[in-house]
């Protein structure tokens, strides 16, 4: 019988090809790194000092435009996505956000992937914490995957997190994940 990978161990190895593969040299990823050597259930959200999440940049097909959630509670305009919930991809997680948070239907896993589980960025950054859930400030390890979906189609907010989902400019994301954004644009020029 073949097991599976624990969530931990598909983690590390996802980290590793992401830092072998895709990082650019400043990626260092020290804390995520650590976590995972110290064997923190990264899977939950009461880890701390971080945990991971996972999120969705969907494009327009041109490239011209993605999808945008104004989140509730960090009060900004950010790509689609949350916690880390159970999936047999992590790029699944990914666009269970992007569709809960959004109502985007019909997208697909960008062509960059080549069909791989392979993060297209991974951000660590730090999140305010929630007094509801006597939740202190803390980090998210947050894995990035791109989509393509058709931006005519209609979208519906999850009005308990995001105030509001919309397509704006691609150039929006330069402010939220300029490492993200700058990867876009080469990926952009080359194609």
């Amino acid at each position: 019988m073949r097991w599976a990978m624990s969530f931990l161990d598909r983690l590390d190895s996802t980290v590793s090809r992401y830092l072998t593969e895709v990082a650019g040299p400043r990626e260092r990823l020290a804390l995520l790194r650590w976590q995972i050597a110290e064997r923190h259930a990264l899977d939950r959200r009461e880890t701390m000092p971080g945990h991971a999440t996972t999120s969705a940049f969907v494009l327009s097909p041109d490239h011209a435009r993605i999808l945008l959630i104004d989140h509730v509670v960090i009060g900004r305009w950010l790509q689609p996505g949350g916690h880390y919930e159970p999936a047999a991809t992590f790029h699944e997680s990914a666009l269970r956000e992007a569709v809960e948070e959004t109502g985007v239907a019909g997208s697909a896993l960008h062509p960059w992937h080549r069909g791989s589980d392979l993060p297209f960025a991974i951000g660590s950054h730090e999140v305010p914490g929630s007094p509801r859930r006597n939740e202190p400030p803390h980090i998210h390890h947050d894995l990035q995957y791109l989509f393509i979906a058709d931006p005519t189609l209609l979208l519906t907010a999850q009005e308990e997190e995001v105030h509001a989902a919309a397509w704006k400019p691609i150039v929006t994301l330069a402010e939220i994940a300029p490492v993200a954004f700058a990867r876009l644009q080469t990926l952009s020029s080359q194609g």
